[in-house]
């Protein structure tokens, strides 16, 4: 009985423990330095710097998926389609293309599959105006959306961003401007991100 109680007492100490562990600076996430201004307003910003062709991006889709479905209502979580070399440019204006013509969260799925299941690159606008017509999008507003001047400056917008935020890898999540997360897996990287949006929402509560 007695060892029963200490058992259960350890238990308890480390569940205790693991619930009020905090994330370390430097060695889960690092701090922005100078942080960045937000487009979120009151909210609390997330942006999710990926690549369709990152298998990365793709394990971590499925949590961060069901994440944002049951993020507070005071975060915005947007995602940044990213161009670490000139092959991922053509992801960019699809992806922006599809948002554009209201088709994005429709084909979002279907474009990780493309990349990571079925082994299909998708690098030129021919191949992609197939794909997303295979997927039932009108390929002519899709086309116009993909060549339009807005879509061009939402691609430049990214890429400024990443410049900012000197992202060298994909996935990478920045929280509010401040924190960058990135390297690692899936669960751990949720977890992570909780923990920052508590801190971000505290911070902004205090400056009021």
């Amino acid at each position: 009985m007695k060892f029963v109680k200490i058992l259960l007492a350890v238990s308890f100490f480390l569940l205790t423990a693991t619930s009020q562990a905090e994330y370390i600076a430097g060695t889960d996430y690092k701090i922005i330095d100078p942080a960045q201004p937000t487009g979120s307003g009151n909210k609390v910003e997330v942006l999710e710097f990926f690549f369709y062709g990152c298998s990365h991006c793709y394990h971590l889709h499925p949590n961060l998926s069901a994440w944002e479905k049951k993020k507070p209502k005071d975060v915005e979580l947007v995602l940044v389609p990213t161009m670490l070399n000139p092959q991922w440019e053509p992801m960019a204006y699809t992806y922006y293309a599809l948002e554009a013509i209201g088709q994005q969260h429709n084909l979002h799925e279907a474009l990780y599959e493309s990349w990571n299941v079925k082994n299909t690159a998708l690098v030129s606008e021919s191949d992609i105006t197939d794909f997303v017509a295979s997927q039932g999008v009108d390929s002519k507003k899709f086309g116009d959306a993909y060549r339009s001047f807005g879509v061009q400056s939402k691609v430049t917008r990214s890429k400024q961003l990443s410049q900012t935020y000197r992202i060298r890898g994909t996935p990478t999540m920045i929280v509010d401007g401040k924190y960058l997360i990135t390297g690692l897996q899936p669960q751990a990287a949720i977890l992570v991100l909780n923990e920052l949006v508590e801190k971000a929402r505290k911070e902004r509560a205090s400056k009021k």
